[in-house]
C-alpha cells in the first residue's frame, strides 16, 4: 500500500517471530485502548476524574498512557529485526508525517498548524533512542539517562528564563515554555497558545523514557530463570517509581513539563506492568485475557491514526437541527446515550463504544492477516 502505511497480509496460521513477546503486544494494545478511552468522551464537560490529565503538578491514570507508549517504543527497538540508520530515519519521518496529518485534519490550515504532537514526539524519541543505543552498552545508556534527567532538572530549576522570569515551573513562564514560543510561536497547542506539552525542551527527558524502555527490553532478552525475571523486574520497577516519588518532593511530577521525577515514576510503573504481563502472557501463557489486547497491539499505529481522524471528523461535521447546527458527534452522543443516561455515565459509555467499535474493526483485520506498519 503506498503512503506512510504499509499493510502486510499474512496467512492467519502464520506463527509470530521467535523473539516476539505476546506480553509486549498486549501491553501496547492495552495502552492504545486506554488512549482511545480517554481521548473520546461523549462530552468533555462530563469526564470522570481518573480519565482526565492532572491540571498541572501531580498525575492521574491518564498521565501514564503517553510515557508507556515511549517505553514500549524503547522495548520494541531491542526486539525487532536490525534496521539500518536510513531505514530508521524513514520510519521516523513516516510517524512524524502521520502526526502532522492528524494535526492538520480536516481543515489543513497550514498557517496555524500545530507542529508538536504525540506522534511527532514518538518519532523524535524513536530515532534518538535508535541512534544512541546502536553501539552503547547498558552502563553507557544508564549514564545517558541520568545525564538527561539531571541536566533537564538543572535547566528547569537553575537557569533564568531569558524573558526576565526567574527559574520556575509555572505554566507559561518556565524555560520550556519560552523555548516553545521562541521556536514555534503560532504553531503551538491551541488550548494553551503560549506553550506546548510536547515542546522541544521537554522532549529531552522523553528520550530518557524511551531509553529506559531500551534497557528493559535488553534485560528481558537475557537468558535467566523466569521467576528471577519476575522478582527482579518488579523490584527494579518499584525502585524507579520510589525514586520518582522522592524526586517529586523537589521537582514535581508533571506530564506537561515531562519532569525528571515523572520519567522515573512512569518508567518504573511501565517496567513493573510489562514484567507482570511477561509473567502472565509469556511464561504462564497462553492467557485468554491477553487476546483482545494483542489484537489492539498488533495494529496499534492504524487504530491510533484512525481513531484520531474519526474523532476530528465527527466533531467537525455540522448537522442542522431545529435549534441550529450541532457537531455530528454531539448529535449522536445525545441521541444514543445522553438522552437516557446521566451525563458522566453517558460520556463514559460513548468512550467505551469507541473502544469496542475499533476492537471489532481490528479483529476483522487480524482474522484476514492484515497488519499495518510504518
Amino acid at each position: 500500500m503506498p503512503g506512510p502505511f504499509r499493510a502486510t497480509v499474512r496467512p492467519v496460521a502464520e506463527t509470530a517471530p521467535a523473539r516476539r513477546l505476546v506480553s509486549l503486544d498486549a501491553f501496547r494494545g492495552a495502552t492504545v485502548a486506554g488512549m482511545i478511552l480517554v481521548n473520546n468522551p461523549g462530552s468533555w464537560n462530563h469526564v470522570y476524574q481518573p480519565l482526565e490529565h492532572a491540571a498541572w503538578h501531580g498525575w492521574t491514570p491518564t498521565d501514564l498512557i503517553f510515557p508507556f507508549f515511549l517505553f514500549i517504543v524503547g522495548v520494541s527497538l531491542t526486539l525487532s529485526r536490525r534496521v539500518a540508520p536510513r531505514e530508521a530515519a524513514v520510519r521516523a519521518l513516516k510517524i512524524l508525517g502521520l502526526g502532522l496529518l492528524l494535526a492538520a485534519w480536516p481543515t489543513f490550515a497550514l498557517g496555524t498548524l500545530r507542529w508538536p504532537g504525540v506522534l511527532q514526539r514518538i518519532a523524535v524519541c524513536y530515532l534518538a533512542a535508535f541512534l544512541i543505543a546502536r553501539r552503547l552498552g547498558d552502563r553507557a545508556l544508564a549514564g545517558i539517562v541520568t545525564g538527561l534527567l539531571v541536566g533537564y532538572w538543572a535547566l528547569m530549576t537553575l537557569v533564568p528564563v531569558p524573558d526576565g522570569h526567574a527559574p520556575n515551573l509555572e505554566a507559561g513562564t518556565n524555560l520550556a515554555a519560552w523555548v516553545d514560543r521562541a521556536l514555534m510561536d503560532g504553531h503551538l497547542w491551541r488550548q494553551t497558545k503560549t506553550w506546548d506539552p510536547e515542546g522541544p525542551l521537554s522532549t529531552l527527558p522523553a528520550i530518557a523514557t524511551t531509553l529506559i524502555g531500551v534497557l528493559a527490553g535488553r534485560w528481558l532478552r537475557r537468558p535467566r530463570e523466569q521467576r528471577a525475571t519476575l522478582r527482579q523486574g518488579l523490584l527494579a520497577g518499584l525502585a524507579l517509581t520510589a525514586l520518582g516519588l522522592l524526586w517529586d518532593l523537589v521537582f514535581p511530577i508533571n506530564k506537561s513539563l515531562w519532569t525528571s521525577s515523572y520519567v522515573l515514576f512512569t518508567g518504573g510503573l511501565a517496567l513493573a506492568a510489562l514484567t507482570l504481563c511477561h509473567e502472565l502472557a509469556d511464561v504462564r501463557g497462553p492467557a485468554a485475557w491477553a487476546g483482545p489486547c494483542v489484537t489492539y497491539g498488533r495494529n496499534a499505529i492504524f487504530v491510533f491514526v484512525a481513531s484520531g481522524l474519526l474523532a476530528k471528523t465527527l466533531a467537525r461535521v455540522q448537522v442542522t437541527i431545529e435549534t441550529g447546527t450541532v457537531p455530528l458527534q454531539r448529535l449522536l452522543h445525545e441521541a444514543l446515550l445522553a438522552s437516557w443516561l446521566p451525563p458522566r455515565p453517558a460520556s463514559l459509555a460513548w468512550a467505551l463504544l469507541n473502544v469496542l467499535g475499533f476492537y471489532v474493526v481490528l479483529r476483522v483485520l487480524e482474522k484476514r492477516g492484515i497488519f499495518f506498519k510504518v
